[in-house]
């Protein structure tokens, strides 16, 4: 992003997002970080972010009273010392602008930056004292603006409180005080300080009851405990006061030097300690993602309502869920291309692309969704990948055929021309049909690359030659009925080897199917485990992260005699720690779940080849209808004189016996299991033994 753009606009007292923006996010896929600053209006916030991008010029920074920024305005840049992170600044509109008149979107604008950031930056001028605390109001009514679990919508107050004193600080960004122009002397009771002891003293609270105390603690109290973290800078004044009006046009070496070592130092914390950006559940959050959340959050607030986190990430969660979907069926799609382009192939080869693209569509599933936590979307995706492969195995299975038959077509023309000139319809044709016949036979075998039913289609082929074969056997004047009685029987036993053959390339190709179901349901297991994994150490962080902090806090309160403080505290740690052990419990019930998410991929799996065995049952039946009529008409025509005995059988079945798959209860969408294999006999049908 060559320049700052507005984000969410604040037009005649209402926010919108800009349109533009969210679309920029929406293409952006690296993970961010995001820093907002907030902080009165032409208080330097402006520089900071500057200087922060690398650039002299970029977001406004104004020289006179009126403030420049309004509404919240967004710059994205790569992260100068993580790769493959953006880091996305973002400049609020100056709190308190006179201008403005009605200042309700103030307190929005603030929330708002809390729920986007993973770094708060606090801008203001002179010194932390009293005034400056209070100009942060908008920190104490933050119970009333964001919400962290949907069902506290319906709680009490003083439920909001606990909710935001224990669970915000889970959530909230790291805060850092920015303090410009500072030009006293960093001194406590006569004693040199840093700038967070600075800090720490002007967050101290007072003892006592009484309204005084509590409305001077309450901002106070609500930085210490809301945020994880928090740091201070202090920073002289850049320049003379007759060159401020200038400051963005001045060259780094004209600033005061103090003033750069500051602001280096300030640039340098934020690039090194601020994190990657999360949501509830310590899901890690990319632009697109980003895009979604602010979506959510503007549209809530233009509802009057609050926004919720548990809400947002649950919403975007279906989002971002549905597109893995579609994802990890295009990478699948995408690999599958070059096997596609050889068809027809054998089962080795599309077994061997499936798998790969199969493990590959799943981890680009695995990487981008979260929260899917019943499984269901992995579950559409394994249907989707199914029915896909369902598809190819079918296109390769015809495109097997048409060559094969294309080729006997081909290897058999001489010998039907023969047949017309009635070579072989002489004594001895039996003989001479027969070695031309086992010549083309040698010929087709010999061809490569015929695919998946090479042997099915020769099978039909010789039946359907066995005809045609019997009665140029038949004719034969020169053989005696024993020798034809001899060669018959051998042409049975070699259209039963050739059926043998057929069932074990069928058999083959079954196999094929289970073992590959089998492999690709064990690395679904390792990649689901993962991925488990990786979402439970995201929400272990979370609490650790807010237990931390609450410990800290604690010994702050503890070494100032606050026994009242201190008491409340152990409670919300107490409650954090109680919510750690309940994790752990949880690990149990997660792994009941995984076994039962991993159940449900093999039977969508399942399902989803279910198209697959249907069609392979339906041109069964197709097939041996074609067989029947073709035997039918060949009796009613009288051009057979001698039928064998199977085929003569088949006119007095109700049904042909045709090999069958058995696939549970094919045809029956409720269940299209893959059938069992009969890994004995490889002449049996493979549902013979089921």
């Amino acid at each position: 992003m060559d320049s700052p753009m507005c984000l969410v606009e604040n037009a005649d007292g209402e926010l919108h997002v800009v349109p533009g923006a969210i679309k920029y996010l929406m293409g952006l896929n690296q993970k961010v970080i995001v820093v907002a600053v907030v902080g009165l209006y032409r208080t330097g916030k402006s520089y900071l972010m500057n200087k922060l991008a690398g650039k002299r010029k970029g977001f406004a920074l104004g020289a006179t009273i009126q403030s420049k920024t309004k509404g919240i305005w967004m710059w994205c840049v790569p992260h100068p010392e993580k790769r493959d992170h953006t880091l996305v600044l973002l400049d609020t509109e100056g709190l308190g602008d006179v201008e403005k008149g009605d200042s309700k979107n103030d307190a929005w604008i603030f929330s708002l930056a809390i729920l986007l950031s993973s770094t708060l930056v606090y801008n203001s001028r002179g010194t932390i004292d009293n005034q400056a605390v209070e100009n942060l109001q908008y920190v104490s009514e933050l119970t009333e603006r964001i919400k962290v679990n949907s069902s506290s919508a319906a709680s009490s107050s003083h439920d909001d409180e606990e909710e935001g004193d224990t669970q915000f600080v889970q959530f909230f960004p790291n805060f850092v005080w920015a303090i410009r122009d500072f030009t006293l002397l960093l001194e406590i009771d006569g004693r040199n300080v840093t700038e967070d002891e600075y800090l720490e003293h002007s967050l101290e609270l007072r003892k006592g009851g009484g309204k005084k105390n509590l409305m001077y603690n309450l901002p106070r109290e609500c930085i210490r405990n809301y945020f994880p973290s928090r740091k201070c800078f202090v920073f002289p004044t850049p320049t003379t006061p007759a060159n401020m009006p200038h400051l963005d046009s001045m060259d780094e070496a004209d600033l005061c030097g103090s003033f750069r070592k500051v602001a280096d130092t300030f640039c340098c914390f934020i690039f090194q300690e601020s994190r990657t950006k999360t949501v509830k559940g310590g899901h890690k959050v990319t632009g697109r993602m980003l895009g979604h959340l602010i979506n959510t959050y503007v549209e809530t607030i233009a509802k009057g309502s609050v926004p919720c986190l548990e809400n947002a990430v649950l919403a975007m969660a279906q989002i971002e869920n549905q597109a893995a979907v579609d994802e990890g069926l295009a990478v699948y799609q995408r690999g599958m291309e070059e096997v596609k382009a050889l068809f027809p192939v054998d089962m080795g080869q599309i077994s061997a692309h499936h798998l790969c693209s199969d493990h590959q569509a799943t981890q680009a599933f695995m990487k981008r969704s979260f929260k899917d936590e019943n499984g269901d979307f992995l579950k559409a995706l394994a249907v989707a990948i199914a029915k896909h492969y369902a598809d190819l195995l079918i296109q390769n299975e015809d495109a097997s055929e048409k060559k094969c038959a294309s080729l006997l077509e081909k290897l058999s023309a001489p010998m039907a021309q023969k047949i017309k000139e009635g070579i072989y319809a002489t004594p001895g044709g039996y003989e001479l049909y027969c070695n031309h016949h086992d010549n083309m036979v040698a010929q087709y075998r010999a061809e490569p690359d015929k695919g998946v039913r090479a042997e099915e289609i020769l099978e039909q082929f010789l039946k359907e030659k066995s005809l045609e074969k019997n009665s140029i056997l038949q004719a034969d004047k020169k053989l005696t009925e024993n020798e034809k009685k001899i060669h018959e029987e051998q042409e049975k036993r070699a259209l039963a080897e050739q059926a043998v053959k057929m069932e074990a390339e069928k058999q083959h190709q079954l196999e094929k199917l289970i073992q590959e179901r089998e492999r690709s349901h064990q690395e679904g297991i390792c990649q689901l485990e993962a991925k488990m994994v990786q979402e439970a150490k995201g929400k272990q962080q979370e609490l650790e992260r807010a237990l931390d902090s609450k410990l800290h806090e604690q010994e702050k309160l503890m070494a100032k005699g606050f026994t009242e403080k201190e008491a409340a505290m152990k409670e919300e740690i107490q409650s954090l720690r109680e919510k750690e052990e309940a994790k752990r419990e949880e690990k149990e019930e997660q792994s009941r779940n995984f076994r039962a998410i991993a159940q449900g991929v093999m039977e969508s799996v399942s399902n989803g080849l279910g198209h697959y065995f249907n069609y392979k049952k339906a041109r069964e039946q197709r097939k041996a209808i074609v067989f029947k009529e073709q035997v039918r008409f060949n009796l009613k025509s009288g051009a057979v004189d001698n039928i064998p005995d199977k085929e003569r059988m088949t006119l007095k079945q109700d049904k042909m016996a045709t090999p069958k798959l058995k696939t549970g209860a094919v045809g029956n969408s409720k269940d299209t299991t893959l059938p069992k294999v009969n890994t004995g006999t490889t002449g049996k049908s493979p549902g013979s033994e089921v």
